[in-house]
C-alpha cells in the first residue's frame, strides 16, 4: 500500500469518526463555508455520515481491504441465496446497505451466477437495513424527525420491531430467490 492510498483512508476514517463522534457539526461546517444547512434538525449530520460511509466504501475498495476481507467471504458468499443473504446483511449493518453493495461489485461478477447474485443482494441489503436503527439511513432519520416531535426512538425500542422484521423479511425473501432461480 502506497503513502498516497494510506493518507485517503486515514482521511476517509477521519471524516466518518468526526461526523460519528459529532465533534465537527456539518452546519457549522457549513456556515464556516458560506452555506447555510437547511431541513430539520440532524438531518444534515445524517447526509454527512452517509457521504462519509461512501467515502470509507471507496477507500476501503481502492486499497484492496475489500478484496482481503471478500477472501474471508467469499466461501461462504458463493454457497447460494440464503448464504450470501447472510454475508449482505451483516454488511450492511456495519457499512449501510448502499455502501455494503457497492464493495460487493467486484465480487458478483466471479460468482456462479450473477444474477441470482444481484438479486439476492437487492432483497437481503433491502430487507437487512430494518435490523437497527443504523441498518438504513433512512431509519436515522425516522429517528430524528420523530425526537424533533417529542418522540424518543431508542436503538432498544427499535430493534424490538426491527429483529423480527428482519428476520422474517429475509426469511421470505430467501425462499422466493430459491424457489424462482
Amino acid at each position: 500500500m502506497n503513502i498516497l492510498m494510506l493518507l485517503k483512508i486515514v482521511a476517509a476514517l477521519v471524516t466518518i469518526a468526526t461526523g460519528l463522534l459529532a465533534l465537527v457539526k456539518p452546519s457549522a461546517a457549513y456556515g464556516f463555508i458560506g452555506l447555510s444547512a437547511d431541513g430539520p434538525r440532524g438531518i444534515s449530520e445524517i447526509r454527512s455520515i452517509f457521504g462519509g460511509l461512501f467515502i470509507v466504501t471507496g477507500a476501503i475498495e481502492h486499497s484492496g481491504l475489500s478484496e482481503k476481507l471478500f477472501a474471508v467471504g467469499r466461501p461462504l458468499a458463493t454457497q447460494g441465496v440464503a448464504a450470501l443473504s447472510i454475508v449482505g446483511a451483516i454488511l450492511s449493518n456495519l457499512v449501510s446497505n448502499v455502501p455494503a453493495v457497492l464493495l460487493f461489485r467486484p465480487l458478483v461478477p466471479q460468482l456462479p451466477d450473477p444474477q441470482q447474485a444481484w438479486l439476492t443482494l437487492a432483497m437481503a441489503t433491502t430487507f437487512a437495513g430494518n435490523l437497527t436503527l443504523l441498518g438504513s439511513v433512512a431509519n436515522l432519520i425516522v429517528a430524528e424527525v420523530a425526537q424533533g416531535r417529542g418522540v424518543e426512538l431508542s436503538f432498544r425500542e427499535y430493534l424490538k420491531a426491527g429483529v423480527p422484521i428482519t428476520l422474517v423479511s429475509l426469511l421470505l425473501g430467501v425462499l422466493w430467490l430459491s424457489w424462482m432461480g
